[in-house]
C-alpha cells in the first residue's frame, strides 16, 4: 500500500497512524510518501507517478481541499485509482476536530491554533500522546478522512 501525504505534517501524522495500526511482521507493507505540498493537483500527480514505479494493491493520498481541489482533480484521482482522504479544509482543521476542538478561521489561523496545541510539529512523541488509538477510533464517525484511512489499513492488514 502507498499512502502519500501532502506535506511534512501529513507525512508525520500518517507515519504515526501506520505505527499504531500496522504491526511489524504482519505481512503488510505500507509506504508513506510526501508530495512536498503545492496543492491537491500536485499531490495526485505525484502520487500517480510514485505508484507507476511500483506495484501497489492500494493507493491513497491525504490532502487539503483548500488549495487546488476541483472536480477535475477528483476525476484524475478516480482514473488513477487513488483513494483521496480529504482534510477539509486543511490538515490542521482535521487534527483539531479529532481532538474535540472547533476550528475557526482561515488556513493560517488554523495553523496557529494547531501549533499552540502541538508545539513542535516534528515531535513524534507529542503525536503519540495526542492521537491514541481510542482517540482516532472515536473520530471515525465524524471524520471521513480518518474513517477512510483506518479502513484502508485494516482491510489491507486482513488481506
Amino acid at each position: 500500500m502507498l499512502i502519500v501525504g501532502e506535506g511534512h505534517d501529513e507525512e508525520r501524522f500518517l507515519r504515526h497512524v501506520k505505527a499504531l495500526y500496522v504491526s511489524r511482521g504482519c505481512g503488510l507493507m505500507v509506504t508513506v510518501g510526501n508530495a512536498r505540498g503545492k496543492g491537491a493537483r500536485h499531490v495526485i500527480d505525484w502520487t500517480a507517478r510514485q505508484a507507476a514505479n511500483q506495484r501497489y494493491d492500494k493507493i491513497a493520498a491525504l490532502l487539503d481541499t483548500d488549495t487546488d481541489w476541483s472536480p477535475a482533480v477528483a476525476a484524475t484521482a478516480r482514473k488513477k485509482k487513488i483513494v483521496v482522504l480529504k482534510s477539509e479544509p486543511c490538515l490542521e482543521a482535521l487534527l483539531l476536530r479529532i481532538l474535540g476542538h472547533v476550528p475557526v478561521g482561515d488556513a493560517e489561523s488554523l495553523k496557529r491554533q494547531w501549533r499552540a496545541i502541538i508545539g513542535d510539529p516534528a515531535d513524534i512523541k507529542r503525536h503519540a500522546a495526542l492521537f491514541t488509538t481510542p482517540v482516532l477510533e472515536a473520530s471515525r464517525g465524524r471524520e471521513p478522512a480518518i474513517d477512510g484511512l483506518l479502513g484502508l489499513l485494516r482491510s489491507a492488514a486482513r488481506s
